[in-house]
């Protein structure tokens, strides 16, 4: 087993308070640090004032997820690659070693189409940022699946040099996470800890409250001895007032450390 996984709280778990409760809840419940969602909040857009943040609560910046959301769409710029590179950029400048990335949007053809050769550039400019590209999901339209992805939400079917496995993401497309992590293979680089229940929803639960194999999943990468990282990423937007969301972060963190030194 290894106990030197680290587990990093995202700070889109604490919205929607800001992205500074991020970094003053991994501080105070013990997380390895955070993973930076860059995001409308202002702080987020700036690495300068996030190095700040990290300094004043001594929080590490684990990980940077790249302004890819629909609502992220404007953030930095309106071109994903510039997106993309200056995410990568702000990784360097934090000293954080990986970006999360999602597959290029059906509608961002040319981005697409150069994806793959824009990640090997990048990848050799800034060597020390692993660019891992995350599972999504479908969207139900009706009665049929709308896959808002190019060329597909699930990575792997492309092929990628690394990859972040989100168990939500797993619960929304139905996709068996045990296997896709297999698929995966030594590409696995990050996670994110989370839960859900059924196609068609991205709950993003607390681990344990859905029907994920997220135990089995850590427990077998800790016995294994594996060397990525994982994040938090739960939705805390009902938890209804600060001491709810911190018991609720404070029990995926317990989580996501029993699971990996158990083995179990």
């Amino acid at each position: 087993m290894t106990q030197s996984v680290p587990v990093l709280l995202s700070t889109t778990s604490v919205y929607p308070e800001p992205t500074a409760v991020g970094f003053e809840l991994a501080a105070e419940l013990g997380y390895d640090g955070v993973e930076l969602m860059v995001f409308t909040d202002r702080v987020s857009q700036d690495p300068s004032a996030a190095a700040s943040l990290a300094k004043h609560y001594g929080v590490k910046i684990g990980a940077v997820h790249a302004p890819c959301l629909l609502v992220t769409q404007r953030v930095w710029s309106a071109d994903p690659w510039t997106r993309l590179r200056r995410s990568v950029q702000a990784a360097e400048y934090l000293d954080s070693p990986t970006v999360v990335i999602h597959p290029p949007f059906s509608w961002q053809r040319e981005y697409a189409a150069k994806f793959s050769t824009v990640l090997d550039g990048l990848k050799a400019r800034y060597p020390g940022v692993t660019i891992a590209v995350e599972n999504m999901f479908p969207l139900k339209v009706g009665k049929r699946n709308l896959v808002p992805y190019r060329p597909h939400w699930d990575p792997t079917r492309h092929g990628y040099d690394s990859y972040t496995l989100d168990l939500s993401h797993c619960a929304a497309s139905g996709a068996d996470a045990l296997a896709m992590a297999e698929r995966m293979g030594k590409g696995l680089r990050h996670i994110h800890l989370c839960d859900g229940t059924a196609p068609g929803a991205d709950q993003h639960l607390v681990p344990g409250r859905g029907t994920q194999p997220c135990g089995e999943l850590l427990g077998s990468l800790g016995k294994a001895g594996w060397d990525g990282s994982i994040t938090v990423e739960v939705s805390t937007r009902k938890s209804g007032n600060r001491s709810r969301r911190a018991d609720d972060l404070h029990e995926s963190l317990k989580f996501a450390r029993d699971a990996l030194g158990s083995g179990a």
